[in-house]
């Protein structure tokens, strides 16, 4: 592991403990050579997930974009870096747990969508308006509706 301050690649481990129900492993660091201390994650690979695009075409799974995408819904809402972290945690077991090797990426947005309006109902709509590509207005209006009728 390189230490982010000096690029030093030797460490030691100072406190490992689990992390997102036992999925994970937080481990805090400390370079040996400037003494910076940091903190890494490790994640049990699974195998790999390819995505379907709307367009067909092919992709594998990315951790990284789904979180990337939901952080952007979540922007300046009050919703915890901790919560993110579990919704991307769940969806991907959820994935997972399916036993497909390939899935469709309609399928991943609607495991996102389901987890935001549960979260923040602006998160929520702000992820819909780009997930399902609102043309105009008048459709960001209907799904307003639809939320506030419930």
């Amino acid at each position: 592991m390189k230490c982010p301050e000096c690029g030093h690649e030797e460490d030691k481990v100072v406190d490992s403990r689990p992390h997102q129900d036992g999925r994970a492993v937080r481990r805090r660091r400390e370079c040996l050579k400037c003494g910076k201390r940091y903190t890494t994650f490790e994640y049990i690979e699974t195998g790999s997930l390819t995505i379907i695009k709307t367009d067909d075409r092919r992709e594998q799974f990315d951790r990284n974009k789904l979180l990337h995408g939901i952080k952007l819904a979540c922007n300046k809402r009050p919703v915890t870096s901790f919560e993110i972290d579990n919704m991307v945690a769940e969806i991907e077991a959820e994935l997972n747990a399916t036993g497909k090797s390939e899935i469709a990426s309609k399928a991943i947005g609607e495991l996102v969508m389901a987890r935001l309006k549960r979260v923040d109902e602006i998160a929520y709509v702000r992820f819909a308006s780009v997930y399902r590509k609102f043309a105009d207005t008048a459709e960001f209006l209907e799904e307003m509706k639809r939320i506030l009728e419930k």
